[in-house]
């Protein structure tokens, strides 16, 4: 079989997934659109405000998609084509399942961040822990978001590293607390397409120059320094696949959708759509680059930024490749300010604290922007370590309240428990393995892991008779 077919049978294996799958979620979960939703209940003209099902799509698609479905696969790439198969089912059978929920299960409870999502399903000690645990990891992604960008925009001008770190915090800033229909409502639809445009303009430049597609492929390891694909390929893959991230965002948007009904395309959507990206930037580093050797040298030489500097502008020459990365550079800098205001909506949420007016919204927002300055200052391949195992934690607890939450309504939760388990032996042995964790042996932490994973499900159905006993 052509090489390039792993690609094509990707692609459309993302898209039958949506085609289909989608729909079997959807079913299980119970859309409703009789249901008013907290658009039209509770509209306050700043963070609950009506918008159009395609236009709350592209923010959304924006909002989740930051350096993760690019930073990440191409870093997985040196994994080899198994970091293809992680992008096509963890997007379909984790990613999707986790994002949808996450954001019809806030469209349900009027809005609410996802430590309240959390703990309606799992109790009051998770909610409180989801409290601390989200908001540090949306501060983590902020910086993240900061950096990541401003050195690609420093690589490209004269301006230095800190006069665009400093740029990019004001505008989040701005983004924080203005109402969301005036700067995120208004310049994320047009973000979004040039952010996909691009990265279909890539993708042709592939065909169109007859690069041969994964020219080194093997179904191995293929890691120039010998890391184990398990656990790491599928910490580091995060937002291509499934991320704890999106379900902090996908409050923020379940706040707009006009009707229930529109959660499946928006949610579960923009999700396989931030699948067919990381397909794209995955395949650019086993394609552009003969040997995983080659791509681990100029990770080496640069980090990712330098593979989607080097890549954008061969591929589409000076200005064709200065769009494709400015196009790269809006996906985290949209990630990130929706990463301030999301942890400025979840303590207001944990505070009862009203949001209408600007001098609230700048009582929580100031402290946050201080905490965000300080952490800027931290070396960025140590934030990403930390911030990959939090964000797939993240995603683990709400995928097992999400499973809780079809027990209640006597529906079949499997679709997010089997995801949900698996996603448990994932966190427990990277936590167990990982030198930022215990720095266990492999084996040990592979056997904890599953362990960990299989005490979790046996525990979840052990008390599945009290999650029915309460109202969904």
């Amino acid at each position: 079989m052509p090489s390039v077919m792993y690609f094509i049978i990707s692609v459309a294996s993302l898209i039958i997934g949506y085609m289909v799958y989608s729909r079997v979620v959807e079913r299980f979960f119970g859309a409703d659109n009789c249901k008013a939703t907290p658009a039209c209940t509770m509209a306050d003209g700043v963070d609950y405000v009506k918008m159009s099902p395609r236009k709350i799509f592209l923010i959304q698609l924006l909002n989740i998609a930051g350096l993760g479905p690019v930073f990440g696969p191409i870093l997985g790439a040196l994994y080899g084509p198994w970091a293809l198969v992680w992008i096509v089912l963890g997007s379909i059978f984790a990613g999707g399942v986790h994002d949808y929920f996450s954001g019809m299960l806030s469209v349900r409870y009027a809005g609410k961040s996802v430590p309240d999502v959390v703990g309606y399903n799992l109790g009051n000690g998770f909610k409180q822990f989801m409290r601390f645990f989200s908001v540090v990891l949306l501060l983590l992604v902020g910086v993240v978001f900061v950096t990541g960008p401003a050195a690609l925009l420093a690589s490209m001008t004269d301006w230095t590293l800190l006069v665009w770190v400093v740029i990019i915090f004001a505008y989040y800033f701005l983004a924080t607390i203005l109402p969301v229909d005036k700067i995120i409502g208004r310049i994320y639809p047009l973000f979004a397409v040039i952010l996909l445009i691009m990265a279909g303009g890539l993708t042709a430049m592939l065909f169109i120059k007859g690069f041969d597609f994964y020219p080194a492929a093997q179904w191995t390891n293929q890691h120039p320094k010998g890391l184990p694909l398990w656990p790491l390929m599928f910490i580091t893959i995060a937002c291509g696949a499934i991320s704890g991230f999106h379900a902090t965002q996908s409050p923020m948007m379940a706040r707009c959708v006009p009707d229930e009904n529109c959660g499946r395309p928006i949610f579960y959507g923009a999700m396989i759509a931030e699948g067919v990206i990381a397909l794209i930037w995955a395949t650019l580093g086993m394609t552009f680059y003969d040997t995983p050797d080659a791509l681990n040298a100029t990770l080496a030489a640069g980090g990712p930024g330098k593979v989607v500097k080097d890549v954008s502008i061969a591929l589409m020459g000076p200005v064709g490749g200065i769009l494709a990365i400015l196009g790269v550079v809006v996906l985290p800098i949209t990630s990130g300010d929706t990463a301030f205001r999301s942890a400025r909506l979840t303590i207001a949420d944990f505070l009862n604290y009203s949001q209408v007016e600007n001098m609230k919204r700048l009582i929580i927002a100031v402290p946050l922007f201080v905490v965000g300055a300080f952490l800027s200052q931290m070396n960025f391949d140590i934030i990403w370590r930390y911030f990959g195992w939090a964000n797939q934690t993240l995603a683990t607890i709400v995928l097992w309240a999400a499973a809780a939450y079809l027990v209640r309504r006597g529906m079949f939760h499997w679709i997010a428990s089997v995801p949900a388990t698996f996603m448990t032996s994932v966190c427990t042995t990277y936590l167990c393995y990982a030198k930022i964790g215990l720095g266990m042996p492999l084996d040990v932490s592979t056997w904890i892991g599953i362990a960990a994973a299989g005490g979790s499900l046996i525990l979840f159905l052990a008390k599945r008779k009290s999650f029915e006993a309460s109202p969904a």
